[in-house]
């Protein structure tokens, strides 16, 4: 209700530990891409499951209670798309969320099936009521009217770990 304008737009976001959870999951892009680079996708590293990193799962690694349960519950089911919802701009974001060239703040990253992805962002933006009229609030200085309320993740700005 209160909006993205820097009027609690983070709240719930932190945990009691200062662990910010929209950003506190594997980065299993770069593991991907540097296969990719390597020629080894997709025999020797299927893109279809890319495995938790190792160093993710040590006790004493900074991954929230919350994070492993989800961790843990993808691994008893696995699934092939999922969603996030939570406040903020009044967009549809969709893979990747992270750059490839880790030091560019914004870049287009698109995934093998990007078309797919770039569908079904359309058709949750278009059937969103708050999303689609043209009375709706800007939030900050974006206008992601323009894109039809959806946008690549990383063009928007990079997140590793989302």
């Amino acid at each position: 209700r209160q909006g993205s304008e820097l009027a609690g737009w983070a709240m719930g976001r932190w945990t009691y530990e200062g662990i910010d959870l929209n950003h506190n999951f594997a980065d299993l892009n770069t593991a991907l891409w540097d296969a990719e680079d390597n020629d080894l996708v997709p025999h020797e590293f299927p893109n279809h499951y890319i495995p938790i990193p190792e160093y993710y799962t040590f006790a004493n690694a900074t991954v929230a209670p919350e994070t492993r349960a989800v961790i843990a519950w993808m691994q008893r089911y696995p699934f092939v798309l999922s969603a996030n919802l939570h406040g903020g701009e009044l967009v549809v974001t969709y893979p990747f969320d992270m750059s490839r060239t880790y030091w560019k703040a914004r870049e287009l990253s698109p995934t093998p099936d990007d078309a797919v992805f770039r569908w079904l962002a359309t058709v949750y933006a278009t059937a969103n009521l708050a999303m689609a009229t043209a009375e709706r609030r800007r939030c900050h200085h974006d206008d992601f009217a323009r894109h039809g309320n959806i946008i690549n993740g990383a063009d928007w700005h990079t997140v590793a770990g989302s």
